[in-house]
This record gives structure tokens, C-alpha cells and sequence, in this order.
């Protein structure tokens, strides 16, 4: 049996555009040596088991994928695209992150990396828009756009949530987003509340004379979230939300499927990802979800922001920004490059325990194509959210413009209201 599983190593196999490639993070089990490991892996994720096959002819023998390099502790393998149902995301998933993380034969097991082939990128639709599309929609070209979640995250009323998001945009905050909790409870149904704020939307706008979007979370059962879409679009949105990892990717295909038709942007939200991305040793890297979440085509996406209240490390969040905002990417940290081949760039989002006092910290890290959202650094504010959302404005000027915080300050009287309150701490 060990014959047959280190029939799956093949040091020598040169790698092909036209295989999809992953890169895994290998533990052996005690005992377990990681050739063996390796082949083991390579087997239960392309068309082998723990036996040899009176079934196995040459055709089938074509399709087995090889683990082609091994540099402890990391095995890359190569698969013939033949094994992957074009446009099917939870099946390519199912290989190569399915029953591989439940084999003996390792004690830990972690899918760091994958490169799409041509095959696969052609099967999906990647963002419907794009980060030049939404820049396009605010007429917006240069800064950073901004977003906002109303605090408390649920318990508001329509009526206060809706009121909550003119003070917001009325401050100069482009984005109004719901929370990943916050859908249709009793307390705050999704279609009043929806009515409720792009009145108020519109309403801003006319006052502000700026585009202003709504982030509404539509995640739901899939039929209940294509009815959401369509009321969203109804309505004069131009966005939906989707906590993509608890909806599911097939959910996701859907929805991506839905707004094509009615031309709306989708904003992920990566709420569940730290279950399994958080332990580098087990589990699939947010690099894997973020080229996943690409494919399939959000236009928005959640990176963190190594200073703020979640833990993400800063090369990782640097990282994650390359890999959703460049065309090409070429290796890097150890990691696959990968040809999008004119798929869109999808907008990173930087969130998770901001407040003004971060902002050009945040911008000197991850530059000026991305959403920097703020919550409690705009309705914690002294000020209130307008106030806060006035101070996020501010900081974004003074770092576009070169000048110190303290310095425009003198001239900003919420953005110093906002630095006597947090200063430059970093939220736990």
C-alpha cells in the first residue's frame, strides 16, 4: 500500500499552465515520513484510496495528481484541470480541501496557496464591477472610499439604523454596511429597514452632492437572498452583502449569477474565516479564500489590518491586498503566483478596530485603492457619527495630502476631538 500511495510523489514532473496547483503546509503523523505524507495527500485528493485498484487502467492513471516538490514543511502538487467540474466551486473545493484534512496519515494540514489554470479562471465570472467600477459608481478616482457600520452592531431599529446612515454620509462616509449579524431580526426587518435608509441615501446626496452606497446584508437561504437582491435593486442600490463562508460558495455562485443581471456590486464579508485560517499549522489561509472569493467574483473583500482589534499579520494583510487588487501576481512569501488573465480586481477592504488616529498608518501599508471602514472610531466618537464620520474624512485628507495628523488637526476641530480621544492606540 505505501507502493501505491508514493506512486502520487514524482519529484521529477515539471509543472504546467494547464494544472491547477496547490500548496500545502504538511505535518506528518508521528512515525509518518513526509514523502509518504505527501503521496497519501496527492492520492485522496485526486482519484486515489488505500488500496490498489483491480479498476485502475492507464486512461484513469492520467488523472492522478503528483506531488512534485517537497521542502519541509511545505508539498506542492500539481492536478490535471480534467479532475474539476468547470464553474463548480464546492467541488474543485471538495478535492482539494475536502478529505485530505481528515487523514491519519497527518497531524496538522494546511492548504496555504492555489493557482487557477486558464481552464478554471474561464469558468467563472470574477467581480461584476471591480475596484475601477465602484471608483466609476462614487466618481471617486484617488482616495480611499470609506465605509461605516453602525454600532451597536444589531439592536437598532429601522428607523435608527436608517437615521444612523444619513448622520454617517451626511459626515462623508461613501458607505453605509450592515454588520454580519444584522439580516431580518424582529427588532429590524431587512425590507423597512432597506426602504427606510436608501430614502435616507437619497436624501444625503441631495445634501452632500456625493455618490453614497448601502452595504445591505442580504445573507439568508439562497432563494430568500436572490429575493433580497432583486428588492435591493428595486429600491436604487447598487450593492449587496454576503457573509460568504456561513452562506457557502455555491450560495455565493448564485448571487454572483443574480447580480449580473441586475448590475449589482457584492461586498464579502469573511465572517466564519478564522475557524480555520487562524491556526497556521491546520485549516485553508485567507490567500486561499481571498483567490477563491476573486474567481468566483465578489468586489469587495476583507483583509483586516495587522493594527487594528483582529488578529491578522501585517505581511499577510499586505499580502491579501496584492493578491485581490494586481492583474498578475508573481510569487512571493513563499507563495503560488497566479495570471488572472483580465479577471477584475476586487476592492480590498481594510476593517477591525480603526479609528482616525490609524488612518495613515493604514494607507502607508496598503496604499489608497481600498475601503477603510470604521465603526466604533466613528459612533464612538465624542461628537457623535457625524462628527466621527467628518474626523475619518480628515485623517484621509491629511494622509493624501502628506500632512501630520497633529498638524491638520488645528483646523479639523472633530478630527482633533477624535485624537484626543484614541490617539494612535491599537485596539485588543
Amino acid at each position: 500500500m505505501a507502493e501505491w500511495y508514493l506512486d502520487f510523489v514524482d519529484e521529477g514532473h515539471r509543472e504546467s499552465p494547464d494544472e491547477l496547483l496547490a500548496l500545502f503546509r504538511v505535518e506528518p503523523a508521528e512515525g509518518m515520513g513526509l514523502r509518504e505524507a505527501a503521496g497519501r495527500i496527492a492520492s485522496e485528493s485526486s482519484i486515489g484510496t488505500w488500496t490498489e485498484l483491480t479498476t485502475m487502467d492507464e486512461r484513469k492513471r492520467g488523472l492522478m495528481a503528483k506531488a512534485y516538490r517537497l521542502k519541509a514543511p511545505f508539498v506542492w502538487i500539481a492536478y490535471p484541470a480534467e479532475l474539476f467540474e468547470p464553474g463548480n466551486m464546492p467541488q474543485i473545493l471538495s478535492s482539494i480541501a475536502g478529505n485530505v484534512f481528515g487523514m491519519k496519515a497527518v497531524r496538522n494540514l494546511r492548504l496555504e496557496d492555489v493557482r487557477w489554470p486558464p481552464s478554471i479562471i474561464r469558468s467563472f465570472r470574477g467581480p461584476g464591477l471591480g475596484i475601477d467600477g465602484v471608483r466609476k459608481m462614487f466618481r471617486v478616482r484617488k482616495r480611499p472610499l470609506t465605509a461605516t457600520v453602525p454600532k451597536p452592531k444589531v439592536g437598532m431599529s429601522e428607523e435608527e439604523h436608517a437615521r444612523a446612515g444619513y448622520e454617517a454620509w451626511s459626515g462623508g462616509v461613501d458607505l453605509l454596511k450592515d454588520d454580519e449579524n444584522l439580516s431580518s431580526q424582529r427588532f429590524n426587518r431587512f425590507e423597512k429597514r432597506a426602504r427606510l435608509s436608501f430614502k435616507m441615501r437619497d436624501r444625503a446626496e441631495r445634501e452632500t452632492g456625493e455618490r453614497k452606497g448601502y452595504l445591505i446584508n442580504i445573507t439568508a437561504e439562497t432563494n430568500e437572498m436572490v429575493r433580497r437582491a432583486r428588492l435591493v435593486s428595486e429600491l436604487g442600490g447598487e450593492h449587496v452583502m454576503v457573509d460568504i463562508l456561513t452562506a457557502g460558495w455555491s450560495a455565493l455562485q448564485t448571487i454572483r449569477e443574480e447580480c449580473q443581471d441586475l448590475g449589482l456590486a457584492i461586498h464579502a464579508h469573511r465572517a466564519f474565516h478564522a475557524a480555520f485560517t487562524r491556526n497556521p499549522a491546520h485549516g485553508m489561509s485567507m490567500i486561499a479564500v481571498a483567490k477563491v472569493s476573486r474567481l468566483v467574483g465578489v468586489d469587495q473583500l476583507h483583509i483586516g489590518t495587522a493594527i487594528g482589534k483582529l488578529e491578522a499579520p501585517p505581511e499577510e494583510v499586505v499580502e491579501l491586498r496584492r493578491i485581490l487588487a494586481e492583474g498578475k501576481n508573481a510569487e512571493g512569501r513563499g507563495l503560488l503566483g497566479q495570471d488572472w488573465m483580465g479577471v477584475k480586481p476586487v476592492f480590498p477592504v481594510s476593517s477591525g478596530g480603526l479609528h482616525p488616529g490609524l488612518i495613515p498608518e493604514i494607507i502607508k501599508m496598503l496604499g489608497t485603492d481600498i475601503i477603510i471602514q470604521v465603526g466604533g472610531g466613528v459612533w464612538g466618537h465624542p461628537g457623535g457619527g457625524r462628527a466621527g464620520a467628518a474626523a475619518v474624512r480628515q485623517a484621509i485628507d491629511a494622509a493624501m495630502e502628506g500632512v501630520d495628523l497633529e498638524e491638520y488637526a488645528e483646523g479639523a476641530p472633530e478630527l482633533r476631538a477624535a485624537l484626543d480621544t484614541w490617539g494612535k492606540t491599537r485596539p485588543r
